[in-house]
């Protein structure tokens, strides 16, 4: 009987017990993966309950405490953050890729050698990935429907939502730096989907049932800053000059009131509080008032008006001055059903607001992160196009790299057998998930592949027969899945890295 080697385990007693915990946290996404994939229960300390299939969420709202767990944590937030879809392909590859790298160095390969070779393979990969990647001919193509068909989890109508938005955005729009797709989506329970052409604010305006009905051809000013007078110090009422300055200082502000009329200002959006007087002359005339409104609702409001945001200060300026701070739109309400200001016919940059309903909280909880999902993937495919999906090109590109293998030199060649392997993963996963084999499986799609030299074929989840990925509407956008190859490289490299953990002494 083999005798174990304590040796080589003390030696690698931090390596394995990372790789055990990135072991953990990939168990608990990894059946997620997939159209046949289940969904994750979270359960919160006072009870309260949630049910997703995102990996996002989930690993968003897990009990991390383990150091190594929380890199790969760090990574799928990373996913999310940049790309906005693909974190459980990220959570997946990474893990394997850590599996595959411990696997070499427990043979006794160093591990500088298996880091260099895995790095070295996924730069590989993501080339090959990126060379065979197929343009989206902008929001009109056809192939944008399944792509946020099979990123919105199948969900017929969500994906309908996300599409026909794009389209009214436009491709210059989805294409621009920092532009983000998904933070356009909304939700609210108990509603009709919809996709408005304009902006959705969740703001309740002071004496909101005034505006219910709605206003057309509106000037808009964004203040960031408070709707209010100049103020004086308290000890300075006291004296007569200092009540005189305060009077004076009174009127100049109902001044300033006076020019949002002459202005034919019909929305005021303010990240601080209003004084009174200000709600009052804005509830007399007819103005739409926003307090304490998100910098980020500023912005969209003054990207899709054309307003620019001024200081309290600006009030100040002669007319003609302050004309040039001013957005404008064509129509301006404010539903009551949905509580949220609607804002349409922008002077500014187009946009659209998704809005997606359901009949619980819950539910429409969920369904709001389908839609963010597939709008992320929606316009990652616009500006890098697209891949075959179902883990396909993972496979035919794992070929590749075991080919590139063969050429190589020198003990970098075994993480280059490691990444080759972690790249049969997701395909794996996916026929796992749906109840097949998944040895047999990836077996029987790699000799189709070679057959036909093709990077198309994957399985069909339902019958579990080889068939072809594209022909079947089976298509991810590129940019996710390089960007989770790179991400899941990085975080392996670091976790294999790892030789001593020590714990730090509190500054305290």
């Amino acid at each position: 009987m083999k005798q174990p080697n304590h040796e080589g385990e003390e030696r690698h007693a931090a390596l394995l017990n990372n790789a055990a915990a990135i072991r953990a946290i990939c168990s608990a996404v990894e059946g997620t993966l997939g159209p046949k994939g289940l969904d994750t229960m979270l359960v919160g300390p006072s009870g309260d309950v949630l049910v997703t299939n995102d990996g996002a969420t989930i690993l968003e709202k897990m009990d991390v405490t383990h150091p190594a767990a929380r890199m790969l944590v760090q990574v799928a937030r990373s996913q999310q953050e940049q790309i906005g879809d693909g974190t459980t392909t990220a959570t997946v590859l990474a893990g394997a890729l850590v599996s595959e790298g411990v696997a070499q160095v427990t043979r006794g390969v160093p591990v500088a050698k298996v880091v260099q070779g895995i790095q070295e393979g996924v730069r590989f990969a993501a080339e090959r990935m990126h060379a065979r990647s197929r343009a989206v001919n902008g929001p009109d193509d056809p192939i944008l429907c399944q792509i946020a068909y099979v990123a919105g989890r199948e969900q017929s109508d969500i994906a309908e939502l996300v599409v026909e938005a794009a389209r009214k955005l436009g491709g210059g729009r989805l294409s621009e730096d920092g532009f983000r797709f998904a933070d356009l989506v909304s939700s609210h329970e108990r509603r009709h989907n919809e996709v408005w052409p304009g902006l959705l604010l969740e703001q309740k305006p002071y004496q909101a049932h005034h505006f219910e009905t709605e206003c057309a051809g509106c000037s808009v000013l964004v203040l960031y800053d408070a709707l209010e007078p100049d103020k004086l110090e308290e000890e300075a009422l006291v004296t007569e000059s200092g009540f005189q300055t305060f009077m004076k200082l009174k009127e100049r502000f109902a001044e300033h009131l006076r020019k949002l009329l002459a202005l034919n200002i019909r929305l005021v959006a303010t990240d601080r509080s209003a004084d009174p007087e200000a709600e009052q002359f804005c509830s007399d005339h007819g103005i739409m008032l926003l307090q304490r409104t998100p910098k980020r609702e500023l912005e969209r409001l003054c990207e899709f008006t054309g307003a620019k945001p001024a200081r309290r200060s600006a009030l100040g300026k002669p007319e003609d001055e302050l004309f040039s701070y001013i957005g404008r739109c064509a129509a301006l309400s404010y539903d009551g059903r949905i509580r949220r200001v609607r804002v349409s016919g922008g002077a500014g940059k187009p946009t659209a607001t998704v809005l997606v309903g359901a009949s619980t909280r819950e539910v429409v909880g969920e369904r709001a992160r389908i839609a963010k999902d597939a709008a992320a993937a929606v316009q990652a495919a616009i500006r890098g196009g697209y891949l075959p999906g179902g883990g396909s090109v993972e496979l035919a590109v794992a070929h590749e790299l075991e080919r590139y293998r063969e050429t190589a030199t020198g003990l970098e060649a075994f993480g280059l057998e490691a990444a080759a392997h972690a790249l049969r993963k997701p395909l794996a996963q996916i026929a796992l998930n749906a109840g097949f084999n998944p040895l047999e499986k990836v077996e029987a799609v790699k000799a189709a592949q070679l057959a036909e030299q093709s990077d198309c074929h994957g399985i069909d989840c339902d019958t579990g027969s080889v068939t072809d990925c594209l022909a079947a509407g089976v298509v991810d956008p590129a940019p996710v899945k390089m960007h989770a190859l790179r991400a899941a490289g990085e975080v392996a490299a670091a976790v294999l890295r790892i030789h001593t953990v020590i714990k730090m002494r509190s500054d305290e």
